[in-house]
């Protein structure tokens, strides 16, 4: 039996009509992962629609909606293999309307087998469906616990934000699947981009270009880690105003007690053996 091929992860991100859904259409069919038969029907549909360049991108925009408005909403998948790897492709919504499809999605596809690191779907036994919420985290209670976070340091850097964010600040945080509102406590430093050098300790805003460590403290109860040890966990957007503002990872969590969590009847009974 031959070396397993690695896994490689593909996400094609960018601005709305820079052209994600048909660079990645053309590198499938030069890949041989679509039959030219489909490619000229594409085109020949295209060309009814006045839309002769959307042929690549149709390859992966399935959904009538999307080919007719000419943008992507949902995330697009494909596979296609080289001699060393075995890729999946994910085509993402530019359109900042579906970018809440992008972040969530992008993480999400079928698989045989679940290996450290995917995000799974699974059946969950004795648990009522009003007490799982979009967002919340399943661990093994005997090792390292998923604990609800009090607060938590993020290195951040700021994209897309037309003024200056100071302490207080309270946007949307995307971090796995939650979608929760945070509140920058505390701008701690102000560093350097490239090197992570200190500029300044304590100062009083960032603005667009800058990075810095923010002490952070949800609203809500989330459950978050630091992205050394669990990166799918520690790894965030910040939004606000209907667009993608900063982006960062977490450093350090402090965490809340555990001891108000709910334990289901069938953990309650292996404990008690």
């Amino acid at each position: 039996m031959g070396k397993e091929k690695t896994h490689i992860n593909i996400v094609v991100i960018g601005h709305v009509d820079s052209g994600k859904s048909t660079t990645t259409g053309h590198l499938i069919y030069k890949l041989g992962g679509i039959d030219k038969r489909v490619i000229e029907r594409f085109e020949k549909e295209a060309a009814e629609m006045n839309k002769r360049s959307f042929k690549y991108a149709w390859v992966l925009d399935k959904l009538k909606a999307e080919r007719e408005r000419g943008i992507t909403i949902d995330i697009a998948l494909w596979k296609f293999e080289t001699t060393k790897y075995y890729c999946t492709v994910i085509d993402a919504p530019g359109h900042r309307d579906f970018i809440k499809n992008m972040i969530t999605g992008t993480s999400h596809e079928a698989l045989q087998e679940a290996l450290p690191g995917d995000n799974v779907g699974f059946n969950v036994k004795n648990v009522a469906v009003k007490d799982l919420k979009r967002g919340y985290v399943a661990s093994n209670s005997k090792d390292d616990p998923a604990k609800e976070a009090a607060n938590f340091t993020s290195q951040v850097i700021i994209m897309n934000h037309p003024g200056q964010i100071g302490n207080g600040y309270a946007p949307v945080l995307d971090c796995h699947t939650s979608h929760i509102a945070v509140k920058f406590a505390e701008i701690l430093t102000k560093i350097d981009r490239r090197s992570g050098k200190e500029l300044e300790k304590e100062p009083k805003f960032l603005k667009n270009g800058d990075a810095g460590f923010v002490k952070m403290i949800p609203t809500k109860p989330m459950v978050v880690e630091t992205f050394s040890e669990y990166p799918p966990l520690g790894r965030f957007a910040v939004r606000d105003m209907r667009q993608t503002v900063a982006v960062g990872v977490i450093k350090a969590v402090e965490k809340k007690d555990a001891s108000g969590a709910k334990v289901t009847k069938s953990a309650a009974k292996k404990s008690g053996k």
